[in-house]
């Protein structure tokens, strides 16, 4: 069925015609080694699921996984209240629903998952000190590195992490046990991955990690000798190793800028260049910029995908402060990070929505822990079976406290004449000052019980609206999250629907398209069309495309670009070196679909011409803008995307209005010289055409 095995694995013959495409090399195996895993242990239980059904529920199972990952990172950071306020609220966000609904088969659907597990046994071994959960935290890295890769996220923020630990005087064993075991085993474990392979250790996008971990050795060294030397000789020593680390260190950079200087990207690749700088992709690689899931979001998207949340962030973030910790400084820098990142691209929305919801989480369960403390310590009906804490709370009970506390002094003063009784008071002292410090803080964070009441009331209607649709303009939360995964994430991307007055209509045009081709078209016939399409076509008409959605190779791209703006006599003869038969075109400009390749058209001009000089871009612009009407330049009104899309166009309405672009297009009557309309209905948004002239030869 269209693979192979090769000298360099596994490949493909139906993608990236003529060329093939090595498996191995291109696609993270994650995915597909736990959805055959899955199939394989239910089979072995005896339960006869197909493949297909395993792999529609394999994003909602590890959509509960991830909301259990959450809990247990956010229980790490401040308490199983917060954790579960947090694995609540990714439930529901619309966010991350977006790639965990039944049928999403796509690499975030495992990672979110891999990502969230991976920062908790981080989190945990940065607590415990265990190396055993440093073991594990490097086998979920590389179970991440497997899935998406988006582990670079990873593999930069814990270093982030840990370099401010040592900045701000936060270094401990602990961080050590923490970080160095990941990145030895985890580099190590990520240069397994086909896909990864020496990029572990030859990318930029790595090179942080080894710093500081060279940096968190000096440190550990620096904190080693301290504790053997005198204070004259480890000033000695400090020098020694400051200055040979120091030494070590620029070495390294040194090495790494030859490395790197090397390199056209310096050694980054092209998504993390865009991740850095907005505009570079925009500007030099415009297969990337071409993905609409890489262009910056929209300020309502924030609100439509994650929601209230994104008002508890704040509140979340100085919740953390107080007091702050190893656990909530990373969960801090996690939210700071997320948030530019998804800024610059909409997908990594995905990475924002974990955090969102676990410093909401922490938001609310603080809020709660406030406001029911305060009605607990001040209504007496609920404080008798806990006099420690109402005596925190009360005036009349501060003063025997202070009482006893003076009695202890007393005591103690009697005894000073021993040194067993001054080490006794040391010792009584350290155990009661950290103990009346937090009785104090309980005491300031009591509200009035009028205040807490009315909180308490607030918090519940918010909850209300979770569960009850509002007729205000702003929804609630839980109908929103439900009518997000109902309208905008549940319904398959190549079935279309749209609503109007008299009901919902459905365009089923892109599988009666792909159904063309499988039962009218020869198995060996290859099919052009833009990279889009390619795995559906695929797998769905089961044909051989020219490019698919696999972007490895920007010049097989930019080779289909160039055809599909160049005039029909020049894009047949690529087609014809390219042995195509069928060309696929998707036009919307009858039904009003704006997702067409009129629309996409831009960036095949841009990617054609950043590989083919000749294709220049201002040669289709008019005043800087792309036109189809009777202003659109020459250029344009003969390129072949032009011609494939408003071919007999004029015959639907007499006047050939484009419902997209809304006007009239500007060269309504030519013919088609080497192809020719094979299949195609006036309501449809599929065209296909036939090579006539190349099957002729």
């Amino acid at each position: 069925m269209g693979y192979m095995i090769s000298g360099t694995g596994l490949m493909t013959e139906l993608g990236k015609y003529p060329l093939g495409r090595v498996i191995g090399g291109t696609v993270y195996p994650g995915l597909t080694l736990t959805a055959g895993t899955l199939w394989w242990i239910l089979n072995s239980l005896n339960i006869p699921l197909s493949v297909e059904t395993v792999c529609v529920f394999t994003a909602p199972i590890f959509s509960a996984f991830a909301s259990w990952a959450t809990y247990l990172l956010t229980k790490e950071v401040k308490g199983p209240g917060a954790g579960l306020t947090a694995a609540v609220l990714l439930a529901m966000v619309p966010s991350y629903i977006s790639r965990s609904v039944a049928g999403s088969y796509d690499n975030e659907a495992v990672a979110i998952f891999a990502l969230i597990f991976t920062f908790y046994l981080y989190i945990k071994t940065l607590n415990t000190g265990s190396l055993f959960y440093a073991t594990l935290n490097s086998i979920a890295y590389f179970y991440m590195v497997c899935s998406w890769g988006g582990y670079t996220f990873i593999i930069n923020l814990i270093p982030m992490h840990a370099l401010l630990c040592i900045v701000t005087g936060r270094y401990s064993s602990r961080l050590y046990i923490a970080y160095a075991p990941l990145i030895v085993l985890g580099t190590l474990l990520a240069a397994l991955v086909p896909v990864v392979g020496f990029n572990a250790v030859m990318t930029s996008e790595h090179f942080a990690s080894f710093l500081v971990f060279i940096l968190i050795h000096v440190v550990a060294l620096v904190y080693y000798i301290k504790g053997i030397l005198s204070p004259k000789m480890f000033k000695v020593a400090v020098a020694l190793v400051v200055s040979g680390g120091l030494a070590v260190c620029f070495a390294m950079i040194a090495v790494l800028v030859a490395m790197v200087a090397s390199s056209p990207t310096m050694g980054w690749s092209g998504r993390s260049l865009s991740l850095l700088d907005p505009t570079y992709a925009s500007k030099y690689i415009p297969i990337i910029a071409s993905v609409s899931e890489h262009q910056p979001p929209t300020w309502p998207s924030y609100f439509m995908d994650i929601n209230v949340l994104a008002f508890l962030v704040p509140a979340g973030i100085i919740a953390c402060f107080s007091p702050l910790s190893d656990a909530s400084s990373f969960v801090i820098l996690y939210i700071v990070t997320s948030v530019y990142f998804s800024g610059v691209m909409v997908r990594l929305m995905l990475v924002l929505a974990p955090a969102a919801c676990i410093l909401s989480g922490i938001a609310l369960s603080q809020a709660f822990d406030v406001f029911t403390r305060s009605i607990k310590l001040q209504l007496p009906s609920l404080s008798i079976d806990s006099p420690v804490d109402a005596g925190d709370a009360s005036s009349e009970s501060v003063v025997p406290d202070d009482t006893v506390k003076t009695d202890k002094t007393e005591d103690t003063q009697k005894e000073r004449t021993s040194k067993k009784s001054r080490s006794r008071k040391s010792s009584s002292e350290s155990v009661e000052k950290p103990s009346s410090k937090s009785q104090i803080k309980k005491r300031l964070s009591v509200l009035p019980l009028e205040t807490s009441i009315i909180a308490i009331v607030l918090l519940v209607l918010l909850g209300a609206f979770y569960v009850i649709n509002s007729r205000l303009l702003v929804k609630a939360v839980l109908v929103h999250s439900v009518w997000a995964a109902a309208e905008a994430y549940s319904a398959p991307s190549i079935v279309l629907t749209s609503h109007s007055h008299d009901g919902l209509h459905v365009f089923d045009d892109f599988r009666e398209a792909y159904a063309w081709l499988s039962h009218n078209t020869e198995v060996d016939d290859k099919v052009a069309s833009w990279w889009d399409y390619g795995y559906q076509t695929t797998a769905m008409a089961n044909r051989t495309v020219i490019v698919d959605n696999n972007t490895w190779n920007n010049t097989h791209i930019a080779t289909v670009g160039t055809a599909m703006s160049s005039p029909e006599k020049a894009a047949w003869e690529i087609f014809h070196s390219l042995d195509v038969k069928y060309v696929l075109v998707v036009f919307g400009g009858l039904v009003g679909y704006p997702s067409d390749d009129i629309n996409k058209f831009l960036w095949m001009v841009r990617i054609g011409g950043g590989v083919f000089p000749h294709i220049k871009e201002p040669d289709y612009l008019r005043d800087g803008q792309y036109r189809i009407d009777n202003m659109a330049t020459p250029t344009m009104l003969n390129c072949l995307m032009y011609k494939l899309s408003y071919y007999r166009f004029v015959e639907t309405d007499g006047k050939a209005f484009d419902r997209v672009r809304r006007t009239e297009i500007g060269k309504k009557h030519f013919k088609l010289t080497h192809f020719e309309e094979i299949a195609a209905r006036s309501a449809d948004p599929q065209k296909c055409y036939s090579d006539i002239a190349g099957s002729a030869i």
